[in-house]
């Protein structure tokens, strides 16, 4: 194990006898927020100094093993607990190495996603509604809670756009790499030649904002506007003035939201997908900034980015970023999506184990 690394184990091994301290003590409860915090940065390091202690014991075991080969009857048996100590301490540096890895603040959040409809007019609105249907069931697999934010229907039954909060542990860490261009080639149900076609959406995934004063919005940069929800939801619905667009002036960012009867609701769910939409914008703009110097295959979040292919007379999606390539789309779209998901997961920590080599 390299000295850098060790030293900043040791430093983990000792705050962690002192959050032991810390939270025994009576007075700690007297500030819960604070309370909350010790407690939640003694679950992110138990793991870490526990998966240490037991490397250290197996550092002890070679060491005592090796002592024991200056005795002729207990060479054999010494070799053997060394080889053994060994490939513990390789298997545990690999896991401590990926326990040190850095992590995304924003991983425990819940999300906002947002489906648009791209390129392909009604067949692209068709198939939003069919990403929809994939992330909604994948969703419901985690026993998560899906709320729809927003939706714009197209004639056919699609989705121009829409807008779900994901509620969930992990929610974030799970999806985040599903931001970008998803493109679809099957025979739409509108072609009558049988020709295949090409359509396109892309998909944004954004944490939640923990509170609206997680970033400074000045109340004259807003402009919000208000007016009759179109399109199905009973008559209250359609004859007052319940549906609310804000538009974020600086940035240009608008958010309308008219799902619900309440106009007070619909102003806070959008207000939440606005401070989100300029959270995420600040961090694909830090991101891109890192990624001059750092090029990352699964991490950059660009809408733009055509990341995934879904080809139906193949029955096969192809993530591009890292050339795999699944056989079961009727699986996947039903919401089987897991096993991609860790691959993307997978090729992160790679690459974030890459650019710390140096640990």
């Amino acid at each position: 194990m390299k000295p850098s690394m060790k030293a900043k184990l040791e430093q983990l091994d000792a705050r962690l006898a002192e959050l032991n301290s810390l939270l025994v003590q009576e007075e700690i409860t007297k500030d819960m927020d604070q309370y909350r915090k010790l407690n939640r940065e003694h679950a992110e390091i138990s793991p870490v100094v526990e998966q240490f202690q037991l490397f250290l014991q197996a550092e002890a075991d070679e060491q005592a093993a090796l002592a024991m080969q200056a005795d002729p009857e207990m060479k054999e048996f010494a070799e053997e607990e060394i080889k053994s100590a060994k490939e513990r301490m390789e298997t545990m540096q690999a896991d401590l190495q990926r326990l040190l890895l850095p992590k995304d603040p924003n991983d425990d959040k819940n999300i906002f996603l947002e489906i648009r409809a791209g390129t392909g007019g009604d067949e692209s609105a068709l198939f939003a509604a069919d990403l929809f249907r994939m992330y909604t069931r994948f969703a419901e697999r985690q026993r998560w809670q899906v709320e729809v934010v927003s939706a714009s229907e197209s004639d056919l039954g699609g989705y121009k756009e829409v807008i779900l909060r994901i509620v969930g542990q992990g929610a974030y860490s799970k999806l985040k790499f599903e931001s970008g261009g998803h493109r679809v080639q099957r025979v739409p149900q509108t072609e009558t030649q049988g020709r295949i076609h090409t359509s396109a959406c892309t998909v944004a995934v954004m944490p939640e904002a923990d509170e609206i004063s997680d970033i400074e919005i000045n109340p004259a940069d807003l402009r919000i506007d208000t007016f009759r929800a179109s399109g199905a939801g009973g008559q209250h619905i359609n004859k007052t003035d319940s549906a609310v667009r804000i538009t974020h002036i600086p940035t240009g960012t608008v958010v309308e939201c008219q799902d619900d009867r309440s106009q007070h609701r619909n102003k806070d769910q959008a207000m939440k997908v606005l401070v989100s939409r300029i959270m995420d914008a600040k961090r694909r703009a830090a991101h891109d900034k890192e990624a001059e110097t750092r090029k990352s295959l699964v991490g950059s979040g660009d809408r733009s980015d055509r990341i995934r292919t879904y080809n139906f007379p193949q029955g096969r999606i192809t993530d591009h970023r890292i050339n795999l390539t699944l056989y079961k789309i009727d699986a996947m779209m039903d919401g089987d999506i897991q096993d991609l998901l860790n691959a993307l997961s997978a090729e992160h920590q790679a690459e974030l184990l890459a650019s710390l080599g140096d640990i």
